[in-house]
């Protein structure tokens, strides 16, 4: 077993890497070029972020620049273990991290407490530190000679997505979600099924969900059909239900703020 497989990660492309956790079965990513290295997203805590920062130096020795897909804290409470590097984001990603991080992480804090769960102390101190470059629609990175394409292409699991693609490979974050419902709670129901009808124009390859397992286009159309069937039943009475009931009352919940 090599250094890579040793610290958790797979490898999805050339010099693409995914590294699928046990809590929250949430995935980050690593792209690897010639004397940098782009990480995708930064886990929950400073704690759960070194250990990232660790197993990232198990495979290269690079300085690294930073992206977060969304403003969720799972996949962004661990950027403050990156820094000095730069941490990319969309605009609307970092307005709702400063707007939400708070409320985000007393939420969270409960829930652990609730638990019994140790980790409550590691979040409760994790700095809220936001994406300082921001994309509005495409910005491409340069990662070691690796042409890194960041694309916002609307509002689904929040107003912020953003989506990230080398090679054949895509970086979905939680627009795309294996082994459980997408979830709903900040989400954008009724225009997430675009969303991600503009994601699979982009689809060359493999696409790594925000969790589960790596998935191809036709799971992404499955689910991009699924959720257009949720648009329909929040808006056309008699629509067959889609999802369970949770999800379905979640996405309910959210349409008085649909904007």
């Amino acid at each position: 077993m090599n250094g890579a497989q040793a610290a958790g990660w797979r490898e999805v492309g050339d010099g693409v890497f995914v590294r699928r956790h046990a809590a929250l079965d949430l995935n980050c990513g690593l792209v690897v070029g010639d004397g940098a290295c782009l990480v995708v997203d930064t886990r929950s805590h400073l704690g759960e972020g070194r250990a990232l920062a660790e197993a990232v130096r198990s495979v290269t020795p690079h300085p690294w620049t930073v992206v977060n897909t969304h403003a969720h804290h799972d996949h962004c409470f661990g950027n403050a273990s990156f820094r000095p590097a730069p941490i990319w984001g969309s605009r609307a990603c970092a307005d709702e991290l400063a707007a939400t991080g708070e409320m985000q992480r007393a939420a969270v804090v409960a829930s652990l407490l609730a638990d019994g769960d140790p980790a409550a102390e590691l979040v409760a101190t994790a700095p809220i530190d936001l994406p300082d470059q921001l994309v509005d629609d495409v910005a491409v990175l340069d990662v070691g000679g690796r042409a890194v394409t960041l694309r916002h292409l609307g509002r689904g699991h929040t107003a912020g997505d953003l989506v990230v693609a080398v090679d054949d490979v895509l970086f979905a974050g939680d627009l795309v979600e294996e082994g459980a419902p997408p979830a709903m709670d900040d989400a954008f129901p009724l225009e997430w099924a675009g969303t991600l009808t503009a994601l699979l124009a982009h689809v060359r390859g493999p696409v790594v969900p925000g969790h589960g397992a790596v998935v191809d286009a036709d799971y992404v159309a499955s689910q991009r059909d699924e959720l257009a069937g949720l648009a329909r039943w929040l808006t056309e009475p008699g629509s067959p239900p889609v999802f369970d009931e949770v999800t379905r009352a979640t996405a309910r919940a959210r349409l008085p703020s649909q904007r």
